[in-house]
C-alpha cells in the first residue's frame, strides 16, 4: 500500500494554510528578518507560499508563482537571514505539532532550495 502524500500527512491546504500564516507571523516577530517582510502584503505571500507548499508536498493546486531563482534574485539573503527563517519554520512546525517524520521532510526540502535562495 502506498504512502500517504507529505500534503496528506500536514493536513491538507487548510493546515497548510495555518502553519504558513504562523510562519509569516514568526518572520515578523524576528528582528534578524522581519525588515524584509514588513512591507509584504501578508494575505499574498501566505497564499502564495501556501501554493507552493501544497503544490510542493502532492497536493493538487497548482503553483504559478515565479521559481525559487526568481523570487530571491536581487534580494541578496545571507547565511544568517537563511538561518532564522529556519528557525521560523521549525518554531511554527513545532507549535503546530507537526509530527517529526513531517517536520523532518519539510526541512529538507526548505534545505534543499538553499543554492537557489542564498546570495542571489
Amino acid at each position: 500500500m502506498a504512502e500517504e502524500s507529505l500534503y496528506s500527512r500536514l493536513g491538507g491546504e487548510k493546515k497548510i494554510r495555518e502553519v504558513v500564516t504562523t510562519i509569516f507571523e514568526n518572520h515578523l516577530a524576528n528582528k534578524a528578518i522581519n525588515k524584509r517582510y514588513a512591507e509584504s502584503d501578508r494575505d499574498k505571500v501566505i497564499a502564495t507560499v501556501t501554493a507552493f507548499v501544497c503544490a510542493g508536498t502532492g497536493g493538487p493546486q497548482a503553483y504559478t508563482g515565479k521559481d525559487m531563482l526568481a523570487a530571491h534574485k536581487g534580494m541578496n539573503i545571507s547565511e544568517a537571514e537563511y538561518m532564522a527563517v529556519l528557525d521560523d519554520m521549525e518554531a511554527a512546525f513545532d507549535q503546530h505539532k507537526l509530527g517529526a517524520k513531517e517536520k523532518a521532510e519539510m526541512m529538507m526540502i526548505a534545505l534543499s532550495l538553499r543554492g537557489d535562495i542564498l546570495h542571489r
